[in-house]
């Protein structure tokens, strides 16, 4: 065997080291690159929603609620009000108790249809007193029978309303609807309301729940090419975990937002199997909030029911805490 051969076959040998050197330099960053793609590229914020508990024993269980989630750290929590401020003072009553107990932010909602502008400047000057820096303004709903609109019959009468009162006091959060409100002629127009809330003073919108995450992409496109600038708008996507079938499609039915047909026919399958029920909705939502995430969401808002378990579960395996 002569010294060429000799040569050419180290050769041979160094240029195959080098090769697999580099393959597996660029399989490690076409492996890294392919999991940067698939992981959430931040973590968004996210809050939680209660409803007014109506009974002491209620009010309680809420108050454990509270305590469970917060120890999540949420952006704030917000309780709702309900039909023409018939909760009013239920929900004040939850707001005073919930503040007493953290530092963490609350948010009551306040409606303004059937109300006079006195009742409603009123309850400003008691948020302002006990230490309420952020609200939720809708228009939210006449009581059965009533007729009267009052004088803010419009969630941007609400917020101009509360702009003229009480300056830059509060941070206002709107709602927005990606599905279109229900009683919107077209979605241009839907659109047109939600920007002219903005305008208002507005620093925010809460989306109704949705399951299709095109529906929320298509609104802020939408939002985006009237010239918001969502950065400064933030178009928080709301969402409902599914824990019920009755409840979701009832809830779904009543507010205009869609359920799936796949989720619908899923959940009539199962029937009365609970179980299989929250494990298959905590599948579904669990993926629609990845989506969301990888589309750069700015922030999560749960629809609780008042339950910790979903909530936290959810909040946890998205890893946002």
């Amino acid at each position: 065997m002569n010294q060429q051969f000799l040569d050419q076959l180290a050769a041979l040998e160094t240029l195959a080291k080098s090769l697999k050197t580099d393959l597996g330099n660029h399989l490690a960053k076409g492996v890294q690159s392919a999991a940067s793609q698939a992981a959430p590229s931040h973590k968004p914020k996210f809050s939680f929603e209660f409803f007014p508990a109506k009974t002491a024993d209620a009010q309680e269980k809420l108050t454990q609620t509270f305590d469970e989630l917060n120890t999540l750290n949420p952006q704030y929590f917000s309780v709702t009000y309900g039909a023409g401020g018939s909760t009013r003072d239920t929900t004040l009553g939850i707001v005073k108790n919930l503040l007493a107990r953290s530092d963490t932010p609350i948010a009551p909602h306040l409606s303004c249809i059937g109300d006079s502008k006195a009742e409603i400047g009123e309850l400003l000057n008691i948020y302002k007193a006990i230490g309420v820096t952020r609200l939720v303004a809708l228009r939210g709903d006449l009581p059965s029978g009533q007729v009267n609109m009052g004088e803010l019959p419009f969630a941007v009468d609400l917020v101009k309303f509360i702009r003229e009162h009480s300056g830059d006091h509060f941070t206002v959060k709107v709602a927005a609807y990606p599905e279109m409100h229900p009683q919107a002629k077209n979605f241009s127009q839907d659109i047109d309301n939600l920007v002219a809330k903005h305008h208002a003073g507005a620093a925010g919108a809460i989306t109704q729940f949705f399951y299709n995450p095109e529906s929320y992409l298509y609104l802020r496109d939408k939002v985006a090419a009237r010239g918001v600038d969502l950065d400064k708008f933030e178009l928080t996507a709301g969402i409902m975990p599914i824990t019920n079938a009755s409840n979701l499609i009832r809830f779904a039915d009543s507010a205009g937002a869609d359920v799936p047909r796949y989720i619908r026919k899923q959940l009539a399958e199962y029937g009365d199997d609970s179980k299989s029920i929250r494990a298959f909705g905590f599948e579904v939502v669990l993926k629609l909030c990845e989506h969301l995430i990888r589309e750069g969401v700015p922030s999560l808002h749960f629809y609780t029911m008042n339950k910790v378990k979903p909530n936290k579960e959810l909040v946890e395996a998205l890893g946002l805490v």
